[in-house]
């Protein structure tokens, strides 16, 4: 297993480190850090303004960042076999995804701070802009690192499902786990025009679709690794999956993959659980 680990000099990156292999027991290790130079990141900035001491300054921003790097290595396991460390100047999330996409990595790893959405969106942050922008699964860090034994994983449809069955088979934990697969129904009005479309029939049979799903989902995961129950609820989705959160010890959830403004107009529940749950979230693309 390929794995690429963004890391800065903030507690929750360095734990991220710890968390990655609470879950993991991967071959390749990639550390990356972005040496981001602010305004002063194109030297015709710091020629123009007639900066002094830019080359000093920039040159001691390289030297930090590789001494980040080999101390993060030095938290690695002595039985990962391949450790490359990636100490780029750039926008530090731009250069976690060039070089996740370099090393063909199957998971990206990033701490977060625990912005609030809101604050998020106006000041940025690198764990969102990677898990906006990656095309690969993302494993989001937030708080302490700790040993992963409940898992809540979220199932929306038949297409997320079969990406996270595929990854959860393919990729399995450090440790067996219990597996509980969520799907949560959203209520509609049934009093409302939409009954004229036969929406109260639909909405009688939706319970038990539901049930069917998670039972077929939860007996392909069955195996020795996984033991595994099903949950089906009504509500919201990301608002059901905080709750449920808090008995968990890490939430598994798939993306639809959009960006921009369909993200903006039609929501992400991937997103939403990221910013409220407390405990490391794992995107599945």
């Amino acid at each position: 297993m390929r794995i690429a680990i963004g890391v800065d000099w903030s507690d929750q990156a360095l734990t991220a480190v710890t968390q990655t292999f609470h879950l993991y027991h991967p071959t390749d290790v990639t550390l990356v850090h972005g040496v981001n130079l602010g305004l002063f990141e194109q030297p015709i900035i710091a020629e123009a303004t007639n900066l002094q001491g830019y080359n000093e300054f920039r040159t001691a921003m390289v030297g930090a960042g590789r001494q980040l790097l080999d101390r993060t290595a030095a938290m690695i396991p002595a039985d990962v076999k391949t450790v490359r460390k990636i100490n780029e100047i750039g926008s530090p999330a731009q250069v976690i995804l060039d070089s996740a996409e370099t090393v063909s990595a199957d998971l990206v790893v990033v701490g977060a701070r625990g912005r609030s959405r809101v604050a998020e969106s106006v000041l940025g942050s690198v764990s969102h802009r990677v898990l906006s922008h990656a095309s690969r699964p993302t494993l989001i860090v937030k708080d302490a690192a700790h040993p992963i034994q409940r898992v809540l994983v979220a199932v929306e449809g038949r297409d997320d499902a079969d990406r996270i069955i595929e990854w959860l088979t393919r990729h399995r934990f450090a440790n067996p786990v219990e597996l509980c697969v969520l799907n949560v129904v959203v209520p509609i009005g049934l009093d409302s025009p939409y009954d004229a479309l036969g929406a109260k029939a639909w909405w009688e049979g939706a319970e038990s679709y539901a049930e069917e799903f998670v039972k077929d989902t939860a007996a392909k995961l069955l195996d020795s690794q996984y033991t595994v129950s099903t949950k089906v609820a009504v509500g919201n989705p990301a608002g059901v999956v905080e709750e449920m959160a808090h008995n968990a010890d890490l939430v598994v959830a798939g993306s639809h993959g959009r960006t921009g403004l369909a993200r903006f107009l039609l929501g992400s529940v991937s997103h939403a659980i990221v910013h409220h749950v407390s405990c490391p979230v794992l995107v599945i693309r």
